[in-house]
């Protein structure tokens, strides 16, 4: 193909008043950054995006012409491309949801710290970090409660005796871390932390390492794929520590 030849190619998906494909604009960004000219053809009501599928005999859109050749979806285009599919679109299971709160709650605990003591590596900031973890795990679990008992029910040995308290838990999980990055009511937040953190701890302990069960996590929400194990026991043993902790501080220990 001679160097002053632009390459071309025909981007069709759906574009209307109510939706917007999101695959369609990543598509044409795809495109856009790999060089092309796209001739980008707006799908704009429902019978015409059935009419296009129908005449090309596929079932989804965007699709990708390059050539007069289809190429396919997004996904199509990327393989074509010879960009990789995300990791956590190649495999059932991911860390990333985890591995991303964890980096985030760490970074906040360690601002935290240099607002108040100029340092960020204290003693306080290791306590804001488990604090602040333990709060937005929570908050993953409450988006849709329901979801996260049923998931929790497979592992947790409080919960398969008794159900409600697959509910019960993402409430205490964020009392609890809530009451530790104030540093009140140590009274309730200690326990609160400890027991849950135990229970989680030896429900997991025993699901992963006795009886080698492959689940999937609910510690970041009922539609984790994040595998149950290391990072599922770590949770809880952080949960322990903080109730340990703050016990022993309020009682002057």
């Amino acid at each position: 193909m001679p160097e002053n030849t632009k390459k071309v190619a025909a981007l069709y998906r759906m574009v209307m008043t109510e939706h917007t494909c999101p695959y369609g604009l990543k598509s044409k960004d795809l495109l856009e950054r790999n060089g092309y000219d796209v001739e980008d053809h707006h799908l704009k009501s429902r019978e015409e995006t059935e009419a296009f599928m129908q005449e090309h005999d596929v079932a989804t859109t965007p699709q990708t012409f390059i050539e007069g050749e289809r190429i396919g979806g997004h996904d199509d285009l990327r393989i074509f491309l010879g960009i990789d599919l995300p990791k956590d679109e190649q495999s059932d299971t991911s860390y990333r949801p985890v591995v991303a709160i964890f980096s985030v709650c760490a970074m906040l605990a360690m601002g935290l710290a240099w607002h108040q003591y100029g340092t960020v590596l204290t003693w306080q900031s290791v306590a804001w970090f488990i604090s602040l973890s333990m709060t937005v795990l929570a908050i993953q679990k409450l988006q849709d409660v329901e979801q996260f008992s049923t998931m929790f029910l497979n592992y947790d040995l409080l919960a398969k005796h008794w159900v409600p308290y697959g509910k019960v838990y993402p409430y205490g999980e964020a009392l609890a871390g809530i009451l530790m990055t104030a540093g009140i009511l140590p009274w309730i937040s200690a326990p609160v932390a400890l027991f849950i953190g135990t229970v989680g701890a030896v429900s997991v302990f025993k699901a992963v390492y006795i009886d080698n069960r492959e689940l999937k996590c609910a510690c970041v929400g009922g539609e984790s794929n994040v595998p149950l194990g290391f990072i599922s026991l770590t949770e809880n043993l952080m949960m322990m520590l903080m109730g340990f902790w703050m016990g022993f501080r309020a009682l002057g220990v």
